[in-house]
């Protein structure tokens, strides 16, 4: 998808949603990589692109995978993150010092998924595309892979999600409760009810 670029619309095509990334100075090797998040932030709150696209090339991957595993749907998971990075640029502004930029990215992220969920038609107009175009290597899953998103898809939004930042994401529980606007106890039971459900479908109840 081609989007136009300038202030309202960043240039995706070079950042590895759309392509082959931009160039850009590398960080500090001994840069940790909350620091280079900082400085690429606060290069884009100045207007940066090239510095936005930096951001989008490290944190797509995680931003996409958190997506698939909450929606259980490619298709939709791939579009709802580029509209996340798209809201992204347009809301750099009010990430907060400090804050981590792949929970405020996977927060973004999940309150799109969640307005879908609510309106229910895209999500339905996307399930004939989803299994047209499903992956190769999606398709060659095994049946314990299967169970597992099958099971995923069983659990409630906020479970689902809770599992996915979690369990799959290495997210901590308060990094979680961050992303997701959620209470910190919340979080904690709807991690432990999901992975409790996801260990009986798996038929291992007793790990």
């Amino acid at each position: 998808m081609a989007l136009p670029a300038g202030r309202d619309h960043p240039d995706l095509r070079g950042c590895g949603l759309c392509g082959r990334g931009a160039d850009l100075h590398d960080e500090a090797p001994s840069m940790t990589p909350e620091g280079a998040d900082a400085m690429l932030v606060a290069a884009v709150q100045r207007g940066s692109t090239e510095a936005f696209a930096r951001l989008v090339q490290r944190h797509q991957q995680a931003v996409r995978a958190f997506l698939r595993r909450a929606c259980g749907d490619w298709a939709l998971a791939d579009d709802l993150a580029q509209e996340t990075f798209l809201a992204a640029w347009g809301r750099i502004g009010q990430l907060r010092a400090g804050a981590s930029v792949r929970a405020w990215l996977c927060g973004i992220g999940y309150r799109k998924h969640l307005s879908v969920l609510r309106s229910g038609s895209r999500r339905r107009a996307r399930d004939a595309r989803y299994e047209r175009e499903r992956p190769p290597a999606a398709a060659a899953m095994t049946d314990e892979r299967l169970a597992l998103e099958a099971a995923m898809a069983e659990l409630p939004a906020d479970q689902r999600a809770c599992v996915a930042l979690c369990l799959a994401a290495d997210f901590s529980h308060a990094e979680a409760a961050a992303a997701l606007a959620l209470p910190l106890g919340t979080v904690k039971s709807h991690v432990a009810r999901g992975r409790a459900r996801l260990l009986q479908v798996l038929g291992d109840g007793d790990a």
